[in-house]
């Protein structure tokens, strides 16, 4: 298939469709193995069967099952795209399901465990208040670690109590800040920001010891250092964090509707993945508890 098809693919995801940049690059990434293994045919030419055939190679290679699934997403995406306009008249995805059991149930933290990670960093330096001021808000809101790193210094309102953030889509959300965050915060502002920043100027909020916009590979190797300076077994990730917010919202009675505007998800279908993991906890409740349990 011609790479052609693909640039004026992403070139929609981009103007019309409006995607983050980080979006439209992992559908690059994915269709770009999709288009190496279908090279030999044109668009028309692709069956139903080659597209399972290239999933399955996906499995065989060991790739997670939430990766092939984004990546079946791209490809429906992309041939959906092609038949709209006019550049293929069959879609070999039409009539494909996503195999069952593809959604994973996310791994949340219990609420000792968040307070044990959220406790590591040393508040006497710089780099401690900057990472226990990330961890915290992390928590708090739920954000993606894109989100994070991305966020600017107005994009805070401490006095308020509230986050403006500009997530998938470029669809900005507010989320609410919470008491913990918030003083972890004031307290970054105070002592550690200016010190990161050495006399350099930047509308970063969290900033390395480079002086500039800390990365999302580096706050990743943070958390990963506090997990195991806590003892937490297993991995965890930023979006650990974020499905621990999810989560333990949730569990505590929260409003679906509310976590998913929370979250930043277009559809609450993605947020209802959650409800599976607070129906698991009551089950494990029920079977703890009740005489016939």
């Amino acid at each position: 298939m011609d790479n052609e098809l693909l640039r004026k693919f992403l070139n929609y995801l981009a103007v019309e469709k409006g995607l983050a940049r980080n979006t439209i690059d992992s559908y690059e990434r994915d269709l770009r193995k999709y288009l190496g293994y279908t090279a030999v045919k044109k668009s028309d030419g692709i069956t139903q069967s080659d597209v399972t055939a290239f999933l399955a190679s996906l499995t065989k290679s060991g790739i997670a099952a939430p990766s092939r699934a984004r990546c079946l997403a791209a490809i429906r995406g992309f041939h959906k795209f092609l038949l709209i306009d006019g550049l293929a008249t069959y879609d070999p995805t039409m009539n494909l399901e996503t195999p069952r059991g593809w959604k994973r149930l996310p791994k949340a933290l219990s609420a000792a465990a968040v307070d044990l990670l959220l406790d590591q960093p040393d508040r006497h330096t710089a780099i401690g208040m900057r990472d226990k001021a990330m961890l915290e808000l992390l928590y708090a809101t739920g954000l993606r670690v894109s989100e994070l790193v991305g966020l600017k210094y107005q994009d805070i309102n401490l006095e308020r109590g509230f986050l403006l953030v500009m997530g998938k889509g470029s669809k900005e959300r507010v989320v609410p800040l919470g008491e913990s965050a918030s003083t972890a915060l004031k307290e970054y502002f105070v002592d550690a920001r200016r010190s990161l920043l050495s006399n350099i100027e930047s509308d970063y909020l969290f900033i390395s010891s480079r002086h500039r916009a800390i990365t999302r590979q580096m706050f990743w190797e943070r958390i990963k250092y506090y997990a195991s300076k806590a003892g937490i077994a297993g991995t965890v990730s930023p979006h650990t964090l974020r499905h621990s917010f999810a989560t333990h919202l949730l569990d505590n009675g929260a409003d679906l509707r509310a976590v998913q505007a929370m979250l930043g998800h277009s559809d609450i279908s993605t947020t209802q993945i959650y409800t599976h993991v607070s129906r698991e906890r009551l089950k494990k409740i029920h079977e703890k508890y009740h005489p016939r349990g």
